[in-house]
This record gives structure tokens, C-alpha cells and sequence, in this order.
């Protein structure tokens, strides 16, 4: 049957012998095909072996003369996908680490050359497809899943607190950073050059919106151009013939539009799916009925249970490789599970749509907030500010409540205020977390992660949406939606495919005049008028929702979820991570106060204690507690320190 990409490889020269090798080499494979079953090629040179586990069409190697080529994914190397991994080796040795900027589409690749005694390491420029590594006396270790890179008995596994506290921040580990000290990952269009011990790392290319050169080609020129490279995207994504090709539907936008571009391109009804929830405020069912009918596609359906989550929670804790709490996964896994019962081997998700487009909400929020700024001065703090936020006393004042907390947001910097709603920041970190713990993390890395990915780009004039843009492509896209859907699709045997990503695609939205992404607060403008004749004008209309799990909900009113959520919590309070007061409280008080909210909160310390018992390796690592040590910085390699 169909399988997802899932690769890895390996490489370590020196003493080891050929069979020490290829049995190093084959126990970093397992892990890789360990849900999907992908079959596996595995190529094993003069200075090491490189393992590829992936589906026909998604597995390119090539060996020759001392070179290894090794490339998992779907590029296309100067406009065409035939014999990439051959027609790379030459590149390589004709223009080195200036190969990667003539890859296009998903990848991420090896390359191992003998005669010049060097190594090269890239992935893809929205990092669909991951590539972490650690280094050591013994060699250069590299994988798609730290699963794999563990499974070599050269590369240790000491679990990062730091990364821990990230997880419960950002309800991910940001890259470059992983789970594990020594243990690094490629950011987006990002290259590692090994060469005689010494490691190299940049960009072979990054994000760049051309302001103020923006557009100035009228609206049909655009929209004719946007058309044309969506049924591209779309062409490109759907395989050989696009048979076993499905989409995931889930009524807004970005999935409808690929629905219908789909049937366009094909001729022939799109095969979608869709999940939904039995709970008020929850269901986006009928939308994605309304995008599938106004579609003609062939529509499947499943409406996701409490009893649904619980079971899929243990296998999607063990198939992420570092912790993971996007709630979401659970529906996106069913969803793909349904096509793949329904024969579909490849799902297309509308991802990137939000960030290349501004479909997402905070980006009105935002510049709501920002208007603020333009108050004057005096104005604000000689009569607004003292008018609002003086000691009131008699009735509430309901609107004057509304004015302080929009003045208290606004007076923050971005990113800052980005982090307003954020939850460990709403209770703070003493209050969480033992005192052990906090004792070896640096509170302040979690927001300098975004401080600094946002402040690279200040000096380049940007337009705040796509300053914010920028940012989400890389946190809320690589770091999250992308590794989730991934994730997913990989545990139901389906391979993921992303037509908003085409490179085409992300050079046109970084193209358009800032007013198309967001005019005054209006979401989209430029993306919604360009497919008013191929939407249904209630889901240009409506508002962004997803997949959403009405989790907190569900623990009040499913016992058996709510029992395995706080066994879980009960097993999570001797890891000397949170404190047993924080989880009696969050428990109890917080999560009758307001359930969504705070089981959020619930699902993340679930899902740390579920990934914990699913990685014996991570399990070890922790068994000795955390001692008050400082943690190692990023730029430190070197597992076996």
C-alpha cells in the first residue's frame, strides 16, 4: 500500500567497520517506517551510509565515484523532476552549496562526498520536509525524525529542559532547537557544510516581500496571474495522474479553493474530506458541505467522538518525535485515516494560505492595536490613560474594562503582545513549574525566539502584516501546522501535499502590495475578490475556524477522557516538571471556571506525559531529574559532553 515519506540518514566514518555500519545504519531506519510501513533504500559509501524510507516518486538516491546522493520529498530541480538525485551530484560538484538554490518544492537531502571529504545537509525553503543532526567525535549524525538519530549508538539522548519549558510556551520546541541537547534542526531554505571537521550553516534562501516595489499590475492582471498559479500549484501536487489524490475540506478557504481548482485541473470530481464535532460553536460541518456541493466533489464525512480522542492519543504521542500539543492532530489523523480507507494515498492541505494571504485574525487584531500608537502623546497620557485606569469606585463599567485592556495590549511592543493570551505567561512560570526546573531553564529564551526572528527584519522597511507574516511562516507554519499535518498523514499512510507552498505561489504573495493581505481590518482582500467566482460567498465571508477539538468540553462531559487525562496529570507530578499544586488547582478551580481555556492546558501536560511514556530514551534522560545546571546553548554540538 501507500506509504508517507519518512527518511533518514546516517552518516559516521572512521573505525567503524562495514557490518558496524550498516547495522547502525539499519536500526536509524526502523523508526522511519515504523507507522507506514515505507519501503527502504539505503546506499553505504567510503565515509558513510545514508537510509531513505519513503513512497516511489519520493525516494531519489544515487551513488558514484564516492559521491551519495540521497533525497526524500518531490523536488523539482531546474524545472524539471526527472533523475534529481543524478542530475544534484553534478550541480554539486559543479557549483557546491549553491546546488540547493536550484531545488524547488518538498525535500530535504544528503549529500555525501568522499574525494572532497565533506558533507551537505538542506531542506526545502517552507520546511515542509524536517532534517535535524548532532555531531560528535565519532562523525556527523543526520535524520528526518530524532527518533532515528537516537537509534544510533553514537548519538546520546539527554533530554533539553529548556526545550520542555519552549513545548509548554509555544505548545511545540521552535527550531532550530529540538528536544534533545546536541541535537539540532534545519530551519526553512537552510544548509549545513561539513568539510574537515568544520560545520557551516546559512541560508541558500529566505523570505524576502518586495516593498515598497510591491505590485503595481492592475487587479486582473494579479488575479489572472494567482489563477494561473494555483491550477499550477495544484497540477503539480497531484501526482501521476491525481487519481488516488485527495483534499482536506474543512469549509474555509484555502481547503474549498483547492476542492474546486482540483475538479478544474482534473476534469473530474474532487475527492474531499472532512471532520466535524457534535458540539455547538465546534462544527464547521456545514460549510465543508456547502464548498463540496458548490465544488461537485465526492464528499466523505466523519464526525469525531470523545472516545475517538482517547484512542488515537497514545499513537499520535509516540509518532511525534519531540512533544507536540496542536489538538488538532487528533482530527487531522481521522481525516486522513478516512481517506485512507477510501483508497487515497496523497491529501492536499490548504496550509500557507493564512500566511502568504493574511487569513489569519491576529493580523486585524494587530493593527487594530496599532492605532493606538497613533494617538498623540500628550492625549494619551495626560487624559486618556488617567481617565481609564484611576481607581473606580460604584458600578462596573463594562466598556472602561474593554478601553484599559485595549490600551494595556496596545502599550506593549509586538512581538510582545502577540503573547497576550499565551498560558504559561497568564499563570507564570513559579506558579507551573517546580522550582528544580526553573532553576536550569532561562525563562526569558521562549519570548527572545520570536524577539529575534522578528527583530532580523526590522531594518528591511516591512509593512507590520508582513512583518507578521514572515513570523508566522516560520512558527505558526514549519514549526506547527505543517509538522502536525505531516505527522498525521504519516500515522494514517497518506502522504501530504501542500499547493499553496509551491515556490511560484510564495513568490507571488511576497510580491503583492502589503493593502492585498489586510485593507484597514478586512483579512484577504487581494485572495477573496480573486475567487469570488469560484467560492460560495458564504465562506468568503466567513471567519477562519479549522479543526479546532473541543477537548475542555469534553472533560466534563466524557468520564472516560477525563480519567485518562488526570491519570496522566497524576503520573506527570513525579517528573519534577509542574508542581502538584498547579495541576490539583488546574484540576479543579481552573477548569470549572472555563473549561476551553484551561483545557488547553490539560491537553499540553497530558501530551508531555504521553510523549514522555512513549520515548523509553527521553524516559532515561529524565529518570535522574533535573539537576540545577545551566543549559547548553544551541550552538553546543556535542552530545557526549
Amino acid at each position: 500500500g501507500g506509504a508517507v515519506p519518512a527518511p533518514c540518514a546516517g552518516l559516521g566514518g572512521g573505525a567503524a567497520t562495514n557490518g558496524a555500519a550498516q547495522a547502525a545504519l539499519a536500526s536509524m531506519a526502523a523508526p522511519l517506517s515504523r507507522f507506514d510501513g515505507a519501503p527502504l533504500a539505503t546506499s553505504l559509501g567510503e565515509v558513510g551510509g545514508v537510509a531513505v524510507a519513503a513512497i516511489d516518486g519520493s525516494r531519489h538516491m544515487y551513488q558514484q565515484d564516492g559521491l551519495q546522493v540521497a533525497i526524500w520529498g518531490r523536488p523539482v530541480l531546474d524545472g524539471s523532476a526527472d533523475d534529481v538525485a543524478c542530475r544534484l551530484a553534478s550541480l554539486w560538484l559543479s557549483r557546491g552549496v549553491a546546488a540547493c538554490a536550484s531545488l524547488s518544492g518538498p525535500f530535504a537531502l544528503a549529500i555525501l562526498d568522499a574525494f572532497s571529504g565533506s558533507a551537505l545537509l538542506a531542506v526545502d525553503r517552507a520546511g515542509m520536509h524536517p532534517l535535524s543532526y548532532a555531531s560528535n567525535a565519532q562523525g556527523l549524525f543526520f535524520a528526518s525524525s530524532l527518533d532515528a538519530l537516537l537509534a544510533h549508538p553514537s548519538v546520546r539522548g539527554a533530554l533539553d529542559p529548556q526545550a520542555l519549558y519552549h513545548y509548554l510556551y509555544f505548545h511545540m520546541v521552535p527550531g532550530p532547537a529540538t528536544a534533545y541537547l546536541g541535537q539540532q534542526r534545519l530551519l526553512p531554505g537552510e544548509y549545513l557544510h561539513v568539510r574537515g571537521g568544520k560545520q557551516c550553516k546559512g541560508s541558500y534562501w529566505q523570505l524576502a516581500f518586495r516593498e515598497p516595489a510591491a505590485s503595481r499590475a492592475s487587479f486582473a492582471a494579479n488575479k489572472q496571474e494567482f489563477l494561473r498559479l494555483l491550477r499550477l500549484a495544484v497540477e503539480g501536487s497531484l501526482g501521476a495522474d491525481g487519481a488516488d489524490t485527495g483534499a482536506f475540506l474543512s469549509g474555509g478557504t484555502d481547503s474549498s479553493t483547492l476542492a474546486a481548482i482540483m475538479g478544474q485541473v482534473t476534469g473530474r470530481p474532487a475527492r474531499t474530506y472532512s471532520i466535524g464535532f457534535d458540539v455547538p460553536g465546534y462544527d464547521e460541518m456545514a460549510y465543508a458541505r456547502l464548498a463540496a456541493s458548490h465544488a461537485g466533489s465526492i464528499h466523505h464525512e466523519r464526525y469525531v467522538t470523545p472516545g475517538d480522542v482517547l484512542a488515537a492519543i497514545p499513537a499520535m504521542a509516540a509518532i511525534f518525535d519531540q512533544p507536540f500539543g496542536n489538538a488538532s492532530a487528533i482530527p487531522a489523523f481521522y481525516c486522513a485515516q478516512m481517506a485512507r480507507e477510501d483508497g487515497v494515498t496523497r491529501l492536499l492541505g490548504g496550509d500557507g494560505g493564512d500566511e502568504l494571504f493574511g487569513g489569519n485574525e491576529r493580523y486585524a487584531h494587530q493593527a487594530l492595536l496599532s492605532q493606538y500608537e497613533r494617538v498623540p502623546v500628550i492625549l494619551r497620557q495626560a487624559i486618556i490613560e488617567p481617565l481609564l485606569f484611576r481607581v473606580r469606585t460604584g458600578k462596573p463599567w463594562r466598556l472602561g474594562d474593554k478601553a484599559r485592556r485595549y490600551i494595556e495590549q496596545a502599550s506593549l511592543p509586538l512581538p510582545a503582545r502577540l503573547d497576550s493570551y499565551n498560558l504559561l505567561l497568564r499563570h507564570g512560570h513559579r506558579a507551573v513549574l517546580e522550582a528544580g526546573f526553573i532553576d536550569t531553564i532561562d525563562p526569558g529564551m521562549a519570548p527572545g525566539c520570536m524577539n529575534g526572528a522578528y527583530w532580523e527584519r526590522q531594518g528591511q522597511g516591512l509593512s507590520q502584516i508582513n512583518e507578521l507574516l514572515a513570523l508566522d511562516m516560520r512558527f505558526t507554519l514549519a514549526d506547527n501546522d505543517l509538522f502536525k499535518v505531516r505527522k498525521a498523514c504519516e500515522l494514517a499512510g497518506v502522504e501530504a501535499a501542500f499547493p499553496f507552498l509551491h515556490d511560484a505561489m510564495v513568490a507571488f504573495a511576497t510580491g503583492l502590495a502589503p493593502r492585498d493581505k489586510l485593507d484597514g481590518m478586512r483579512l484577504r482582500p487581494f485572495f477573496k475578490r480573486a475567487l469570488a467566482d469560484i467560492l460560495p460567498p458564504a465562506i468568503v465571508r466567513k471567519k477562519k475556524h479549522g479543526f479546532g477539538l473541543p477537548f475542555g468540553l469534553w472533560l466534563h462531559s466524557h468520564a472516560p477522557l477525563r480519567e485518562f487525562a488526570f491519570d496522566n496529570l497524576t503520573q506527570l507530578r513525579g517528573r519534577g516538571i509542574v508542581r502538584p499544586a498547579f495541576i490539583d488547582d488546574l484540576q479543579g478551580r481552573l477548569l470549572a471556571e472555563h473549561p476551553a481555556y484551561h483545557g488547553t492546558m490539560v491537553w499540553l501536560l497530558l501530551m508531555l506525559e504521553q510523549w514522555l511514556s512513549q520515548h523509553p530514551g527521553a524516559l532515561g534522560a529524565l529518570a535522574g531529574g533535573f539537576a540545577a545546571c545551566a543549559t547548553e546553548t544551541p550552538g553546543v554540538l556535542d552530545p557526549t559532553a
